[in-house]
């Protein structure tokens, strides 16, 4: 009778055991985790024990972390918060698309679509160099105020119409860093198979460029998610706005920390899911 597989090696034979620099590697790491949550945990005890030592901490207290006014206000941020996603729900896709678009304007190389390439260049440098605020209050407040009937003067509209414009142009440059990381053998070979160039960007360079950059533009939407908060400035009752509300009638800053704690519920596990991506990406090229 064959000897049992033990150990993967189908001989009979144990496995080989871990090698000395295996150990060595599991140690170093074992005492750096320990010394990493020995040091955490330092500054956090510091940080319990010396900020209610601080004069002003009782004001602070009563100001910003009152858990009545907390209890009271949180299910009414949540409610306003609705409104965020739904308005970052809409703006993403449209993100992604205009921002591909432009993306494949400037990566246009026929002499005569030129055209194409330099609205894409001028659209990029524009909407990248002026602040989304400042966007958000000219085209929030500048297209209303043509006078437009109903719904066509909403500051839902034209919120997001400015967040598109901007974070567009962010997504496009991610999107052009992408394409261009594609080797150009890549592109002669496509063509040395009969594909045009429109084919060879549709089954060959978009494929890997878009695979490439999805951590760089999970970023991008974490920060459009928030963003969506500055849409307050033009009317739309959104979460910021619905603590401002709260602050103003109950003359307290801790709806401002539920608004606050209810991102982070939001952005921290997005975060980390980009981080792994981008970690996983890095493991498979290396």
């Amino acid at each position: 009778m064959a000897l049992a597989d033990q150990g993967g090696q189908g001989t009979g034979r144990p496995a080989p055991g871990p090698t000395r620099r295996q150990i060595y590697e599991a140690e170093v790491r074992r005492r750096s985790n320990l010394i990493a949550a020995g040091s955490t945990l330092t500054v956090l005890i510091l940080l319990i024990v010396l900020i209610p030592m601080a004069p002003g901490w009782e004001g602070v207290k009563k100001s910003f972390f009152n858990a009545e006014v907390f209890a009271r206000t949180f299910p009414g941020l949540l409610e306003a918060f609705l409104l965020d996603v739904a308005i970052f729900a809409w703006s993403a896709p449209l993100i992604f698309i205009l921002g591909l678009l432009i993306a494949l304007c400037r990566d246009v190389r026929k002499p005569a679509l030129y055209p194409l390439r330099l609205f894409g260049i001028l659209y990029t440098d524009i909407f990248r160099g002026i602040p989304v605020i400042l966007v958000i209050y000219l085209v929030g407040f500048g297209v209303p105020g043509l006078g437009l009937p109903r719904p066509w003067n909403s500051p839902y509209i034209w919120g997001t119409v400015a967040l598109v414009l901007t974070y567009a142009a962010y997504v496009a440059e991610v999107f052009r860093t992408g394409i261009e990381s594609i080797h150009q053998s890549q592109r002669s070979a496509a063509a040395s198979l009969g594909l045009s160039s429109s084919d060879t960007m549709r089954f060959v360079i978009l494929p890997q460029a878009i695979r490439r950059v999805v951590p760089a533009n999970m970023n991008l939407f974490i920060a459009l998610q928030k963003d969506v908060a500055l849409l307050s400035f033009i009317g739309p009752v959104e979460i910021f706005r619905q603590a401002g509300v709260y602050k103003s009638l109950l003359a307290n800053f801790t709806p401002y920390v539920g608004a606050a704690l209810i991102f982070l519920a939001i952005t921290i596990p997005a975060t980390r899911y980009a981080d792994y991506l981008l970690a996983k990406q890095s493991k498979a090229r290396s």
